[in-house]
């Protein structure tokens, strides 16, 4: 580590948990971040000011004015311009010695599995049940840890999925794909904008405290924030034996 990366990551060496060993391992860590968008944005700002070595950030969406109210990597000059790549220009600026990897084009779950065939973990920012659903397959086949987080009105929730212990449960354990889920989107029923910071930061610091190895993750539990009450409750998420994706059935 260079004398300029000493100081720049000073905060984090003096933390017992983290140290010289743990920076150096941040900077040789590659995290997948699918969705540019309200979480997506403190979850990439934060792993890349935290020296998080390679980040590949994928969106297929433009931004557009409605998504400056909370998607913070973003602004009115970089409007019409796809949210990767406006990412990119964000990061570059939080910290150039970040290789940041855009995927800019709608993919496949056989496209999406190969970007993610070189992330040490996953973490889903996205706003759909059909991207989670796929990252959930694709993670458990490749036996990687993923990060799911959402947030929509005042509600927001966290999980962690780590399939590398074989007794994680999966997000379909969770909230089992019945094909007829009524998906709440902002457009259409909004999101309190410090709500997502809030999600996204948990899930920056659960992707952290995985590639380090420190701590307690949420694996086995799922958070949930009321941002109007400012509470949080965790609940326990079990492995469910008749899982079409992670049981042994």
């Amino acid at each position: 580590m260079q004398d300029n990366q000493l100081e720049r990551y000073s905060r984090h060496i003096l933390l017992p948990e983290i140290e010289y060993a743990g920076q150096e391992k941040l900077l040789n860590s590659h995290a997948l971040i699918v969705g540019a968008g309200g979480l997506g944005s403190p979850v990439a700002i934060y792993l890349a000011s935290s020296g998080v070595g390679t980040l590949t950030v994928c969106d297929f969406d433009d931004v557009d004015l409605s998504n400056l109210q909370r998607q913070i990597l973003h602004s009115e000059s970089t409007i019409g311009i796809n949210k990767a790549v406006s990412a990119k220009h964000f990061l570059n600026n939080v910290n150039l010695e970040v290789n940041v990897i855009t995927v800019e084009d709608k993919l496949d779950i056989a496209s999406m599995k190969k970007v993610a065939t070189n992330a040490d973990v996953i973490i889903d920012c996205s706003d759909n049940f059909t991207t989670r659903y796929a990252l959930n397959q694709i993670a458990f086949d490749l036996k990687k840890p993923l990060v799911s987080g959402a947030a929509i009105k005042f509600e927001g929730q966290l999980s962690v999925f780590d399939f590398r212990n074989p007794l994680s449960p999966c997000y379909e354990c969770l909230f089992p794909d019945t094909q007829d889920d009524q998906e709440l989107r902002c457009s259409d029923h909004g999101v309190f904008a410090p709500l997502v910071g809030m999600i996204g930061s948990a899930q920056a610091a659960e992707a952290i405290k995985i590639l380090l190895s420190i701590g307690e993750t949420l694996v086995g539990s799922l958070g949930t924030l009321d941002i109007k009450s400012m509470k949080w409750q965790i609940f326990t998420v079990k492995k469910d034996p008749a899982c079409k994706v992670c049981s042994d059935k």
